[in-house]
């Protein structure tokens, strides 16, 4: 599937990504009314991935349901929204509103967001606000709901177990890693909001650290996301207790990222004939190892390091 803010609602892609192929468009953060987002510049290029302070910029849901909604409808994909607010009752808001609309198979919680009410302090960073959240979306919500946990967190553990106490159906992580870049000559902030949120290729290794912990604190499925760049970079994620994955980043980089990935699952799948997918959730530990033409699987340690895209 797709990452939040990274795909648009599928419109734009559409013209190069057969949306029917996916498994579901995650659309970008909705709010209860029109957000206009930080001032730029707020984009950034950086070693091995970018920085983004675009500050969730979006329309508002009544948008969403009456422009974006109706496109996605003519694909053969879910339709997962991603919500956020700035205080427990603009998230309940869009809740209920989204509610209404039959077409929306799930709601993703961006728990990342500043809490007003707590300093500006994001709703992911402290269990029990994160509890307090979940419970509340979860008692409104007609859908089921996914919490998106963010990483700039001491015990990811301690955060999915508080979610799923909560209730939450499943977990999408991680979120993007603070940053910052400074501009040498110009002895300025890069970013007019001085940080950012660092996602690409660079921030895998913490990522999939991050789905190993949660897959083994919780037993509700997890999405995983960050830093994929390619089908084995995906199936990482599948090995280490992911039940799906998301696209994010690259989707700037190769708007074909998405569908490669998932022809890129199944010719694996054929190499090593795996028939269900499932059997490879949380593999890494599996005490068979998979087979092929004789030889096992290499670990992702004695694969061979290559460059490749946002100067990796």
């Amino acid at each position: 599937m797709t990452a939040s803010g990274t795909f648009g609602s599928g419109m734009e892609y559409s013209e190069f990504v057969d949306l029917n192929r996916l498994g579901a468009v995650v659309t970008k953060g909705v709010a209860n009314v029109p957000w206009p987002g930080n001032p730029v510049p707020r984009v950034a290029e950086v070693y091995g991935g970018m920085l983004n302070a675009i500050g969730l910029q979006n329309p508002g849901v009544e948008v969403l349901l009456e422009r974006d909604i109706p496109f996605l409808k003519q694909y053969d994909t879910k339709i997962i929204v991603n919500v956020c607010g700035k205080t427990v009752e603009d998230y309940l808001e869009v809740v209920e509103r989204l509610g209404t609309e039959p077409a929306v198979a799930m709601l993703e919680i961006n728990v990342s967001c500043p809490n007003v009410k707590e300093g500006a302090i994001a709703f992911g960073q402290k269990a029990d606000a994160l509890y307090d959240i979940t419970r509340q979306v979860k008692a409104h919500a007609k859908q089921p709901v996914i919490m998106k946990l963010s990483p700039n967190v001491t015990d990811i553990g301690e955060m999915a177990r508080a979610a799923e106490a909560a209730g939450a159906d499943a977990l999408s992580l991680i979120n993007t890693i603070t940053g910052m870049k400074i501009d040498i000559h110009r002895r300025k902030f890069v970013l007019a909001n001085k940080t950012g949120g660092m996602s690409g290729p660079a921030i895998k290794p913490i990522a999939v650290r991050m789905v190993y912990q949660a897959a083994h604190a919780v037993k509700i499925p997890i999405i995983g996301m960050g830093g994929i760049s390619n089908a084995d970079d995906a199936l990482e994620f599948l090995l280490a207790g992911a039940s799906a994955v998301s696209i994010g980043a690259m989707n700037f980089v190769n708007p074909y990222t998405t569908v490669e990935v998932v022809e890129g699952i199944e010719a694996y799948m054929k190499k090593y004939q795996i028939e269900n997918i499932t059997d490879l959730i949380g593999a890494v530990e599996s005490k068979t190892p998979l087979q092929a033409t004789g030889h096992q699987i290499c670990s992702a340690a004695e694969q061979k390091a290559s460059k490749g895209h946002f100067g990796i």
